[in-house]
This record gives C-alpha cells, structure tokens and sequence, in this order.
C-alpha cells in the first residue's frame, strides 16, 4: 500500500470550450442535491456511455437509436465532468480513487461505445476497432506523461472530450436526417468519413506527443 502523499498532476486543459464548460460546471455542482456525490455521476456517466453503444447498435435497427444516441451522449458529459468539479467544490477530492476509477471507466465506457458504433452499420467495423486501439493508444501516452512530467493533459489540439462528444452528437444528427445515409452500404456514411479523420488526427497527436515527451524527458536526465 502507498505510504508516500499523492503527487497531483498539474491539469492541462486548453480545448475550444473550456471555459464556458468550467464556469457552467461550477455553477451546476453548486445547485447539486447534497444527497448526490461525485460517485453517483460517475456511475451516470459510465451508464449513460454504455447506453451510447447500446443506442448505436439499435441505431442500425431503427434509426430512433440516433436520437437516443445523442441524449446519452449529453447525459454522459454530465455525469463525467461534473463528477470531478463537485468534488473540487465540496473540498472532498480523492486523487488517487479520482484518478483510478474516472480513467477505467472511460475506458471500458468508450469500448461499448465503439463497439455499438461497430454493430450499428453506420461504421465500417475495421474502422471502428482502428479508433479503439488509437484511444487506448493515446490514453496510454497521458498516463505515461502525467506520471513521468507531472502534467495531466485533458485536451489536444483544442480538441476535449466535450468537443468529441458535440461531433459524435452531429454526426448521429447528419446521420438521421440524410436519407442517402444506409446503415451497411458503402455509398455515403458519415461516421466513416469522420472515423478515417479521427483516426489520422488521433495518430498525428500521438506522434507529436511522444516526439515533444521523449526530447523533453531527454534534457530533462541528460547523461553526460
């Protein structure tokens, strides 16, 4: 069992809507029922992504499940972001539990909801299991940076969960008005489109990030 105090990692977070996000967190937890802690969102959020995928997959069965979807998808960012500013708020931090459980479940979170996108049609499934690996490939590179830097990034590119979730929303939007949209056809499918630019933008930001990390560190421990 740990004996030393919890380093905590300095938060980096720089995305197009942070701050707006921040200060309607705050405003949020501090109208929170104290009768709902931090615990109960997390598990909301943790829910209200594994409906995500759950509404994919229905999604290719009737297209209803694309709206659902995107309700989900907000439930989602509440359950997951406000979690942490409650704690901050109510001066009831748990870094390391915080840490620990915020970060498994979103990974076992964004598997269902891959996986749902996999199942629905909408998505080429190769495609969607190249997105999974690039996510845990990048969630992999953050962990290593915090422990090693010290810093905790929560954004790239400007681009946070909050944004990805506002595109997922959009796509599933595009995707239940545009009748040209057929779950399993090859003709036009815009999470396929989205999909190949994620990806690229996820391998490219895992590139740089090693790159910059790896010189970084190399300065930092010189051996002469």
């Amino acid at each position: 069992m740990p004996t030393e105090p919890f380093r905590d990692a300095a938060r980096a977070q720089q995305s197009l809507l942070s701050s707006v996000e921040k200060r309607v967190l705050v405003w949020l937890a501090h109208r929170t029922p104290p009768r709902i802690n931090p615990d109960h969102l997390t598990a909301l959020g943790l829910g209200a992504l594994i409906a995500t995928g759950f509404s994919f997959w229905y999604s290719g069965r009737d297209k209803l499940g694309l709206l659902l979807v995107i309700f989900f998808l907000a439930v989602n960012w509440l359950g997951d972001s406000l979690d942490g500013t409650l704690a901050r708020v109510r001066q009831k931090q748990r870094p390391r539990y915080g840490f620990y459980v915020d970060h498994i479940v979103d990974a076992l979170g964004t598997t269902c909801l891959l996986g749902g996108l996999a199942l629905s049609g909408y998505m080429n499934d190769r495609l969607a299991l190249g997105l999974l690996i690039g996510y845990f490939l990048l969630s992999i590179e953050v962990y290593l940076a915090t422990y090693a830097i010290g810093t905790f990034y929560l954004s790239f590119w400007k681009f946070s969960p909050t944004e990805l979730r506002i595109l997922l929303s959009l796509g599933a939007l595009v995707a239940y008005l545009d009748p040209g949209v057929v779950p399993g056809t090859r003709s036009y499918r815009a999470f396929d489109i989205g999909g190949v630019i994620g990806l690229a933008a996820m391998l490219i930001m895992l590139f740089t990030s090693v790159v910059r990390h790896t010189i970084y560190l190399y300065r930092l421990e010189r051996v002469e």
